[in-house]
């Protein structure tokens, strides 16, 4: 996952900035979030958290590793269109429930 963050920053630079938050360090979100794995991609717009839904269940974030470039860059355009017409929640451009995976 750090490879494709690293790779879409650039690409992503004009709407979103990806920070890298130690868990560790900042512990405040932990509980609120449920933030105990070892990798979690969330999205805020405004100081304001914006759910996405990617048909497993869990709106608040991703934590799987994803592997293509293009399909985090495609989930990050739309939490941003959604996000900038007032949305708190947004539907993910694929279902990623466990039934499509392969």
């Amino acid at each position: 996952m750090d490879e494709v963050l690293a790779a879409v920053a650039e690409t992503i630079k004009n709407f979103a900035v990806i920070y890298l938050v130690d868990i560790t360090e900042v512990p405040d979100f932990n509980t609120m979030y449920e933030l105990y794995d070892p990798s979690t991609v969330m999205f805020f717009f405004r100081n304001k958290h914006i759910m996405i839904d990617l048909g497993t269940g869990n709106n608040n974030k991703i934590n799987w590793a994803l592997k293509d470039k293009q399909e985090f860059v495609d989930i990050v355009e739309t939490v941003y269109r959604g996000a900038r017409k007032g949305r708190g929640l947004v539907i993910a451009p694929k279902d990623y429930s466990t039934k499509y995976r392969y």
